[in-house]
């Protein structure tokens, strides 16, 4: 058992998944992390960032690949995951919205991630890569309120490689400009675990959201029932 906890802890710790796994474990963490329930805990950003600090590294470690091929295959990556959990979305969404209300589920919240792509269209897949926990579950729920596939596709696509290529040029570069980085580690992924990580806490804390109370089998808003006596 501990050993398990023990191998938990290292997979937040994007040093050593570099050191321990490479670009394997890289690519099988970024799946997990843009279309898994499970992976939502993932060090995505940082892990990133991180990998552009050792691209040399990475590129030597998988047969010289040069380092753009290696930023291609992680995003190609990405956009494999985000199809797993949207094809997952698409598959299970009719049975969610005719799920009774648990604890842990709330038919409202499917209503409130279809009110979001109505709002802002497939914005919302581009902008969720850059938020922590959104950007797991953001294809599933595109799946569940059916989104249309290509223009799905075409964000997915775009927000992935735009994702992959900013955080790890961003961390190839500042290597370059400050040597000394690497010795600085634990304190850069844990402020851009911070960035990354507070407008998902404040939405959560502070967003509201005018919310239709009933819905049909497809997640769309019906006026509830007026009860008799309370008409005018």
């Amino acid at each position: 058992m501990d050993q398990i906890l023990e191998f938990f802890k290292h997979l937040i710790n994007p040093q050593w998944i570099i050191d321990h796994g490479g670009l394997y474990l890289i690519v099988l963490i970024i799946f997990a992390e843009t279309g898994l329930f499970v992976g939502f805990f993932l060090p995505g950003d940082s892990l990133l960032f991180v990998a552009g600090i050792y691209g040399g590294l990475l590129s030597q470690s998988f047969f010289n690949m040069p380092f753009v091929v290696i930023m291609a295959i992680i995003a190609i990556t990405g956009v494999l995951g985000n199809v797993v959990g949207f094809w997952f979305g698409r598959k299970s969404g009719p049975l969610l919205f005719r799920k009774k209300d648990t604890f842990f589920f709330r038919k409202k919240h499917l209503w409130q991630a279809k009110e979001f792509y109505d709002k802002y269209g497939g914005g919302a897949i581009f902008i969720s890569r850059f938020l922590p926990i959104v950007r797991t579950f953001a294809p599933i729920v595109a799946g569940i309120v059916q989104m249309e596939r290509k223009k799905f596709m075409f964000w997915n696509v775009i927000g992935s490689f735009t994702w992959v290529f900013s955080m790890m040029l961003a961390g190839h570069y500042l290597d370059k400009a400050f040597p000394t980085l690497k010795e600085h580690l634990e304190w850069i992924i844990l402020i851009i675990i911070l960035i990354t990580t507070l407008p998902v806490i404040i939405k959560l804390v502070f967003g509201k959201s005018t919310i239709h109370a009933h819905f049909d089998e497809f997640g769309n808003p019906v006026e509830p029932p007026v009860k008799e006596g309370s008409k005018s």
